[in-house]
This record gives structure tokens, C-alpha cells and sequence, in this order.
């Protein structure tokens, strides 16, 4: 029994050793990944980014925050950016702000009544600073109330540890009642392993306290000594495990560069190794120096990746210089025309895409000053081309002056209420002019466009419902001529009633009705005329000269109530153009058929000739019909 407490002892002593050195290692560990990750933070002159690229490095920041659940290492780097940037917005506000009292004092005389409200990107760079800095306050709040929380958890388990020490010193315990103190004891393990972080005051005490608890516990279980060894080499064959996982996290390097990931994943192992409880004494040694040597392979293979990381970030530099050097040019360039600026600004955004692209670091000091180089000749550039837009505003500001006086003739001529077509010939020189007036400035460009619109829209609209009220009349005129029309042809098919005295009546009647629509007015001088002529072919006692007579005077006053004078004399100068070429035509034709007339296999053409000549001389009595009209009318 004595030699079982000396080897208890002795066991207490290689636990306090390793977990000395499990500490130490947390410590070393932590420090190095924070001098490494600082060695890795870029700097970036955020003075030379607009509101514009602030808000979209922020909303990154935010996002990259959101996407990897609030980790302390992204929340120092948001927390970080967010602070950089604070100067330079208040910069900036203190800027704007002054701009616009200094207009404000430049319109009114005075500051009194001057309020300014910043920009949206302003406040929306202020809004994502504050979302940062919320999210990690109540990230650490809400550690702090965790730790809180686990130090609570872990002094009840602490309590119940001694409540079971206390319970085993003071009563006799058959090997049910030993058994049941062991299962609360490994309940006990299991849940201080399952308790978070502490705070750091505490923790030392904590660890300290619960070590010592649990080395009386095993000085006190003599009996279940042997369990103890038995869990030991559990334990060992656990380290063993967890030794060979980061060994082959170590070979994996072989086919995949060394990340983050891996990184992470090894402490996580390390955090399962420190939670195991202690081995066998032969291999507690061993195996802590077989871990040891297989997380120094993952960070020795990080180490060699800064180094390339420090070669990437020159490469990365001499790219950006030559990036800047092409750029150069662009600061003294100068032109009169709208589509070579904006052809010059696509090829330098086009650089500016390019550097921002590279998103890997430069050398601190030289990335610094090539910021601001390259930032300050894309600035040059773009101060040279709104000094050229400046000037061409002063055009446009002409170009307003002159649609504005547009503006008011169309106005005038709507409200003098005239329509005809010389009004309406003015509008649409006016039309003309305004498409030929060069572009006016952007702010004014919708309403003053609107003002000349609404002018013309409603002399047109007055036009067309003008329009669609004679339209109406035509209708009903229609209306009125169809009807005369219909008592003519029943007149006519009694002949009893025909006379002269009625076809009077009839023609009166019909110069009394104003005039249908256009697309009916052929039809309508047709019929009317067919029905004079058939109710003049029903009057008995006149004569076939007389009847001739009646029928073309009822055409020749048709022709004068539809036509003015100078309408008739260019018909009838079509007419007799018509009549001469039909004439010359029939004469040719019939001098062709003479011709074919000799040739025996002629007769199929000359039938196509004589047909010719047939319609030709149909459509030159009637040409001579309405000359003969026309002459009359006029």
C-alpha cells in the first residue's frame, strides 16, 4: 500500500510537469501567431480612397466579420480598419461641412440659419464603423458573461468535487458505492472539460485548485489504483492519437500549401491533448516530445511561408510600380472632346481595376509611398477632366438660355388659342430648332425638356380634339347624303314624279350638306351622280341633248362645291397631259399593228395591242369627259 502512495506521489509530480509545460506552450503559441499576424497587417494610406472605396472596405470588413462568426482575430482587424479610418472621415466632414458654410455664407451673407447634413456615404461610413465597433463590444461582452458564467461552472464543479472527497473520507463504501464515485468523478472530468475559458485572474487558481483535488482524489482511492493505471494508458493511447493526427497534418504539406486551416485545426488537437488527463510516467515524456515535434513541422513550414509571403509582397510592388508608371502620362493629358475624356477614362479605370485587383501586401514603407503616388496622379487626371467639364457646363448653361426662349414662343403661341397651318408649321419649326440646340446641363435637362413638351403636347392635343369634332360633323354629313341619296334613286323609279323643278330641290339640297369624310368621298360623288343621272334619264319630256345637258351641269357643280379654282386648273392640266400621251400611245400602237399585220405569226401580238388600244381609248373618253367638266367649273 505504502509503494502504490509513492507511486500516487510521483504521478502528482509528472502532472504538475506536464501541465507546467502544456501552459507554457499555450503561451508561447498565442504570442507568436500575434507577433506574426501584426507582421502581416498591410498599411494602407486610406486618406488618398474615396467615400466610395471607404464604405466598400468597410462593408468587406463587415462581411468578412459576419462570414467567419465573430472570431477575435477578424474583429481586431475590422476594429483596426474602422479606427484608421475615423481620422480621415472626420477629415473629410470637417471638408464638407466647410464647403458647403462657406456657400452658404457665399448666397445669404451670414452663417445665422446654417444647417448641414452629411452625405449618404459619409453616414454610411460612420453607420458600418459603428456596426463594427457594436459587434465587437458585444463580442467580448458576451466572452466576459461566458467566462463569467464558466468560472461559475467550473467552482460548482469544484464544490462537487470536494463534496465527493469528503463523502469518501467519511463513510465505507462497498464496491457498488466505490463504483458510483467513480462515475461521478469522470462526470465531473468531463464537464470541467466541456467549461470554456475562465477569466485569466481566476484561471491559475482554478487549475491549481482542481489539480490538487484531483490528486487527493487518487491518493485517496488506493482500492482503484489500478483503474487509475488503466485510464493512464487510455490516456496514452489518446495522446498517441492525437500525436498522429498532427503528423499527418505535418505530411499533407507535401500536397497543399500550409493555411490557416491547418493552423487552426493543430490548436484544436492541442486543446484536446490538454484536456486529456496524465499517461504512464515511461511515456508521458515521449509522448509530449513526439506532439511537440510534430506541431513545430506545421509552424516551422509557416514561418518559411512568410518568408515567401515577404517575396510575394516585392512582387507585388514592382506590379503596382509598373501599373503607376503607366499612368503618368495620363496626368498632362488634354483634349476638346467628350468621347476622348471618356475613352481616357476607361483606359485609366481600367488601371485602377488592375491595382486594385492585386490584393496581396507591398513593403510597408515603399507600398506606402506608391499609394500615394498612384492615388495622386489618378486625382490629377481627374481634376484636368472636370476642369474640362467645367467649361463645356458653361456651354450647356447657353444651351439653356436658348431652349428656355423656345420654351416661351411655344408657350405664347398656345396661349394666343390660333390654329391653322401656318400656327402649326410655326410649332414645328420650333420642333426643328430645339433638336438642333445642343445638350444643357444635367440637372436641368428633364425639366426644361418637360416645360417644351407639355407646350407642343397641348397645342396637338387642342389640334386633334379640334379635329375630332369636324370628323363628327363629316359623319353625320355622310349620313345626310346617304339619305338624299336613297330619295333620289326612289324618285327615279317613279317616273310619274320626275321633273326638273325636283332635281332642283335635289341639287340644292345636296350643295347645302358640307363635306364627308375623306375616305368616303370618291363613293359618295360616284352614287350621286349614277342617281342624277338615273333620275334625269326619268324625266319623259326632255330631250337626250337636254338629259346630257341636266347630268353634266349636276357634275360641273359637283366638281366646283369640292374644288377651288386653283385645284381645277392643275387637274385640268393633268388632264390634258394625260389626254396627249394617250393619244401618242393609241397612234403608235396602231401604227405597231399595221406593222404586224404583214408578219404571218403576228396574231397573238396583235390581239395583245388591239386590246391596248381598246382600254386606252375607254380611258381617254372619260379623261376628255372630266376635262370637259372642269372646263365647265371653271
Amino acid at each position: 500500500m505504502a509503494q502504490e502512495q509513492e507511486e500516487g506521489v510521483r504521478s502528482e509530480e509528472q502532472e504538475d510537469l506536464e501541465q507546467k509545460t502544456v501552459d507554457t506552450l499555450e503561451i508561447d503559441l498565442n504570442s507568436e501567431l500575434t507577433e506574426e499576424h501584426e507582421e502581416e497587417t498591410p498599411d494602407v494610406d486610406y486618406s488618398q480612397l474615396s467615400k466610395e472605396q471607404l464604405v466598400n472596405l468597410l462593408e468587406n470588413e463587415l462581411s468578412s466579420i459576419q462570414n467567419e462568426g465573430l472570431k477575435p482575430a477578424s474583429l481586431k482587424k475590422a476594429e483596426a480598419v474602422a479606427k484608421e479610418i475615423r481620422p480621415v472621415l472626420d477629415q473629410i466632414k470637417l471638408k464638407d461641412r466647410e464647403a458647403a458654410l462657406k456657400a452658404f455664407v457665399a448666397d445669404t451673407g451670414g452663417e445665422e440659419g446654417f444647417e448641414y447634413k452629411y452625405d449618404a456615404e459619409t453616414q454610411k461610413i460612420d453607420a458600418l464603423s459603428r456596426e463594427i465597433r457594436g459587434l465587437k463590444n458585444s463580442f467580448y461582452q458576451g466572452q466576459e458573461k461566458e467566462k463569467e458564467k464558466n468560472f461559475n461552472v467550473k467552482t460548482a464543479l469544484l464544490q462537487r468535487l470536494r463534496a465527493l472527497l469528503d463523502d469518501e473520507g467519511t463513510r465505507e463504501t462497498d464496491a457498488t458505492g466505490l463504483k458510483s464515485s467513480w462515475e461521478e468523478f469522470k462526470k465531473i472530468q468531463d464537464d470541467w472539460k466541456q467549461a470554456g475559458n475562465i477569466a485569466s485572474p481566476h484561471n491559475g487558481t482554478l487549475w491549481a485548485t482542481y489539480n490538487a483535488l484531483i490528486d487527493r482524489y487518487f491518493s485517496n482511492r488506493n482500492i482503484y489504483f489500478e483503474l487509475k493505471e488503466l485510464d493512464r494508458r487510455r490516456n496514452a493511447d489518446l495522446k498517441a492519437e492525437l500525436c498522429e493526427k498532427v503528423e499527418e497534418l505535418g505530411k499533407s504539406l507535401e500536397s497543399r500549401p500550409m493555411t490557416k486551416e491547418i493552423l487552426n485545426e493543430a490548436n484544436h488537437i492541442f486543446e484536446d491533448y490538454k484536456h486529456l488527463g496524465p499517461a504512464p510516467k515511461e511515456d508521458q515524456e515521449k509522448l509530449w516530445q513526439r506532439f511537440k515535434e510534430a506541431l513545430d513541422v506545421l509552424y516551422n513550414a509557416h514561418r518559411g511561408q512568410f518568408a515567401e509571403q515577404k517575396k510575394s509582397m516585392q512582387e507585388n510592388f514592382e506590379q503596382k510600380l509598373k501599373i503607376y508608371e503607366a499612368i503618368v502620362p495620363f496626368t498632362t493629358y488634354n483634349s476638346g472632346s467628350i468621347k476622348e475624356w471618356n475613352g481616357k477614362t476607361k483606359e485609366i479605370m481600367a488601371f485602377q481595376d488592375q491595382w486594385v485587383a492585386l490584393k496581396g501586401i507591398m513593403p510597408r514603407e515603399e507600398g506606402k509611398d506608391l499609394s500615394k503616388k498612384f492615388w495622386a496622379a489618378l486625382k490629377t487626371f481627374f481634376n484636368n477632366k472636370g476642369e474640362f467639364f467645367r467649361q463645356l457646363e458653361s456651354k450647356r448653361e447657353l444651351n439653356l438660355e436658348l431652349k428656355t426662349e423656345l420654351c416661351v414662343e411655344a408657350e405664347a403661341i398656345l396661349a394666343a388659342g390660333e390654329d391653322n397651318p401656318s400656327t402649326t408649321q410655326k410649332v414645328i419649326e420650333l420642333q426643328k430648332r430645339w433638336k438642333g440646340v445642343g445638350q444643357v446641363p444635367e440637372k436641368f435637362k428633364d425639366t426644361i425638356y418637360d416645360r417644351f413638351k407639355k407646350a407642343c403636347d397641348a397645342y396637338f392635343d387642342g389640334k386633334r380634339a379640334k379635329n375630332k369634332g369636324v370628323e363628327e360633323e363629316f359623319e353625320i354629313n355622310l349620313k345626310r347624303k346617304t339619305d338624299l341619296m336613297d330619295r333620289i334613286e326612289a324618285a327615279a323609279k317613279s317616273k310619274d314624279e320626275s321633273s326638273l323643278n325636283l332635281l332642283s330641290a335635289f341639287k340644292s339640297e345636296w350643295s347645302s350638306i358640307g363635306f364627308v369624310p375623306k375616305k368616303d368621298m370618291q363613293a359618295v360623288q360616284k352614287r350621286y351622280i349614277a342617281a342624277i343621272n338615273t333620275y334625269v334619264s326619268a324625266i319623259g319630256q326632255l330631250s337626250t341633248k337636254e338629259k346630257e345637258a341636266a347630268v353634266l351641269e349636276s357634275e360641273v357643280e359637283l366638281v366646283r362645291d369640292g374644288e377651288s379654282n386653283r385645284n381645277l386648273y392643275r387637274k385640268e392640266s393633268d388632264i390634258r397631259r394625260k389626254v396627249t400621251q394617250l393619244e401618242n400611245d393609241i397612234a403608235l400602237w396602231q401604227n405597231n399593228i399595221e406593222f404586224f399585220a404583214k408578219s404571218k405569226t403576228s396574231d397573238k401580238l396583235k390581239a395583245e395591242f388591239e386590246r391596248k388600244i381598246n382600254s386606252a381609248v375607254n380611258q381617254l373618253e372619260e379623261l376628255k369627259h372630266q376635262l370637259t367638266i372642269i372646263q365647265e367649273a371653271i
